[in-house]
């Protein structure tokens, strides 16, 4: 596995007074691309929460070697993670743009911005045709896109990306998926993606978790995962 780059030991967390995690430990390395699996309610998206600050938590999270476990939401944003929560959050009386350039909202760099509006609307053709077009007004799938585009603004070393595919059709799902994988051979994105289609998850992943009532039950290489026939069907439903 490459170098650390985030790294949660014993990662416990909460609604109120109902936990969600029991002592979670994983890691992704620097440039890639690990999946989060599991049935609902086994608390996937809960630990993408706790990595980005938008949950109580507990435990050891580092980041690039420094603990961001007491960090607020804005400062694990401007530490260079960037979080894609599910149900793609747009702001849809905001045009694509307008979305586009909120997410570079930390950035200090402002001169660099708009190329890299540019760079990032390269993997986005459809977007670019609807630069004035309101949020609202785009189809799921468009939606996902922008949301994905958004979180790029930042510039992120690590994206976590919480079921993109949900409720998209299958063409958009693999358009989805096939941007966040050149972003990651080609830029060295890094990417924690939590994913209810199983199969599509340990396709696109090096590495992946299965979760089970909030602890990890399994780990391992996604290619050895995905020939494990006990694997698939205790914990991953095909």
């Amino acid at each position: 596995m490459a170098e650390a780059l985030l790294e949660l030991e014993d990662v416990r967390a909460r609604y109120g007074p109902v936990a969600a995690l029991h002592g979670v430990s994983l890691s992704v390395g620097e440039g890639e691309l690990v999946a989060v699996l599991g049935a609902n309610g086994a608390g996937k998206t809960t630990t993408l929460r706790a990595v980005s600050g938008t949950v109580r938590r507990s435990g050891r999270i580092a980041f690039a070697g420094r603990s961001v476990a007491r960090d607020s939401p804005e400062a694990v944003v401007r530490a260079g993670i960037a979080h894609v929560p599910e149900g793609r959050g747009t702001l849809t009386e905001l045009s694509v743009r307008e979305n586009l350039r909120i997410g570079a909202y930390v950035r200090r760099d402002r001169g660099a911005v708009a190329e890299d509006e540019r760079r990032v609307l390269g993997y986005f053709p459809q977007l670019e045709e609807r630069g004035r077009q309101r949020a609202g007004t785009l189809s799921g799938g468009e939606q996902q896109m922008l949301a994905l585009a958004r979180a790029l603004m930042l510039r992120p070393r690590l994206l976590l990306l919480d079921e993109p595919s949900l409720g998209l059709a299958p063409l958009v799902v693999a358009s989805i998926f096939g941007i966040v994988r050149a972003l990651n051979e080609e830029e060295g994105l890094a990417v924690l993606v939590v994913e209810q289609n199983a199969a599509l998850a340990l396709e696109a992943s090096s590495r992946a978790y299965v979760l089970e009532v909030g602890r990890v039950a399994v780990e391992g290489p996604s290619a050895e995962l995905r020939r494990d026939e006990s694997v698939r069907k205790s914990y991953l439903g095909y």
